[in-house]
């Protein structure tokens, strides 16, 4: 390997080729949401330039890697609607071709066997660690003939590493950066097994891919300066190796500034969908305005991010992860759902609380109350809890608050708002409320006075959607049954709430 100075531009060749964009997730746990958003950062990047997004399973730590991760990370992509212009790539599979360049890279010079042994290895980092000298390879074997060694000892194939001179990369993100090739030791690129490391599992997948693009966390940055050199070994040996154009995304932190945890939001995907109750459009759009921007505005339709996303608009500095704000952008994007696609989203949680009630038979009704149910929630779950008090059966649960509104002065207001209602003809919204404006007015009191125990008989809790879509959805029948069952009740002597 050539020593000396090197600075790597933005992809000169590549800029001309189609882009392609890789996201390489490692199966080995869940689809974080840094790395859904660095996956929507490649796919938004592809989309907008008329590329190609592809996906690569880097799976070659078979210990670690499960199929169960592999599903939840699909799982995961196709639930943020990331889809893909070929099938997966399996790194794993792949081991004879990285192999392959390996032993081109070992014939031509560019790499060597190295026979040294763990114990000798060990010995080496002692010394270091006692000379308060950088961990590295110390390459002992670059230079040596392999005939010194044992016959038939095992030995693994290390890349030979420029040893002078810094190495430029032109970032798409972090602009220009610099490392001394003293810094970058012979790293392993075959085991003593014969099997590739990832260092070179990487290179070999991406020139195999046609990726132009590698646009990923910046904790990678390090590893681009150590596979740069495959790069140029392999363009020496065979040419049409063009190097990436790389894109160093800063980390997301938590909102205190510290390193992403779980408790600032460090889940799987699946969790966001399953446990708090998100949609994957609204944590789309928080993921792109985390660490990129267009102007002021914060909501983008999927046509508007890809016609907008560019690496330029990407920040330097890490972004921070904050649950109210998503919060808010998850009620914005509720609010607009199609109310059957709503319907359909919250009637597993609507079971799961509530045994009453029946997906099939009271989906119309379900559909019908999401314009009342939505303006209300935030999340899949307060919505399914905003809507149990349609389907729960009499007598109706009170919570707390609603018992403390109905006392003896309110039940006598309700027995007569039930007489005021009961003249109801017309029982949609308009006539209601004139009714009950009517009979407020004419004792003197604010429409509330009469709505809070109203509220109250007819949902068992003292917050709900509008009291007179609450009239309409529940029907004359059941809303005034409803409101009679409380009028009726007295207070035992025990506090509890009896019906005689």
């Amino acid at each position: 390997m050539a020593s000396g100075s090197a600075a790597i531009g933005n992809g000169a060749e590549s800029a001309r080729q189609p882009v392609v964009t890789r996201f390489a997730p490692s199966p080995t746990g869940f689809l974080h949401i840094g790395g859904a958003r660095t996956a929507l950062f490649n796919w938004l990047f592809a989309r907008h330039h008329g590329g190609k997004a592809l996906l690569r399973i880097e799976d070659t730590d078979r210990a670690r890697s499960t199929e169960a991760a592999i599903d939840a990370i699909l799982d995961g992509l196709d639930w943020l609607g990331l889809d893909y212009d070929d099938a997966p790539v399996f790194q794993s599979h792949r081991a004879d071709r990285h192999a392959e360049v390996a032993n081109k890279l070992l014939a031509a010079g560019h790499a060597y066997k190295c026979f040294a042994t763990a114990e000798e290895l060990e010995e080496m980092r002692a010394q270091q660690r006692a000379n308060k000298q950088p961990m590295r390879y110390d390459g002992r074997w670059r230079d040596r003939d392999p005939s010194e060694a044992p016959e038939g000892a095992p030995f693994v194939v290390r890349l030979k590493t420029p040893t002078s001179g810094e190495t430029v990369i032109e970032d798409a993100v972090q602009g220009s950066v610099k490392v001394k090739n003293v810094e970058i030791d012979d790293y392993i690129l075959l085991r003593s097994d014969g099997t590739p490391t990832y260092m070179l599992a990487v290179v070999v997948d991406d020139h195999d891919m046609g990726v132009t693009h590698v646009i990923r966390g910046d904790d990678h940055l390090n590893n681009a300066f150590r596979q740069l050199p495959i790069y140029r070994a392999m363009q020496e040996i065979e040419g049409g190796w063009d190097l990436p154009v790389y894109a160093h995304i800063p980390l997301i932190h938590g909102a205190d500034g510290a390193k992403l945890s779980k408790r600032h939001g460090a889940m799987g995907v699946d969790a966001y969908r399953d446990e708090l109750g998100l949609l994957p459009e609204a944590v789309d759009n928080y993921l792109l305005r985390l660490g990129w921007g267009h102007g002021d505005q914060e909501q983008f339709t999927r046509e508007e991010a890809i016609a907008f996303f560019d690496l330029p608009a990407v920040g330097k500095s890490p972004s921070r992860f904050d649950f109210k704000k998503l919060a808010n952008m998850n009620g914005l994007y509720m609010r607009e759902a199609d109310d059957e696609r709503l319907a359909n989203l919250a009637a597993s949680r609507i079971a799961a609380l509530e045994p009453a009630f029946d997906a099939e038979r009271d989906h119309g009704l379900l559909a019908q109350a999401m314009p009342s149910l939505k303006a209300r929630a935030k999340n899949l779950d307060e919505l399914a809890e905003g809507s149990l008090f349609l389907f729960r059966k009499r007598p109706l649960p009170l919570d707390e608050k609603a018992q403390a509104l109905l006392t003896e002065d309110s039940r006598q207001l309700l027995a007569d708002i039930s007489v005021q209602l009961k003249l109801c003809s017309d029982w949609t919204s308009e006539p209601l409320e004139t009714s009950l404006k009517a009979m407020a007015e004419q004792r003197g009191l604010g429409l509330g006075k009469l709505a809070q125990p109203l509220r109250a008989a007819l949902t068992g809790q003292a917050t709900s959607p509008g009291i007179f879509d609450v009239l309409v959805l529940l029907g004359r029948d059941e809303s005034l049954a409803r409101i009679d069952a409380q009028a009726d009740c007295v207070p035992a002597k025990d506090g509890a709430i009896t019906n005689p």
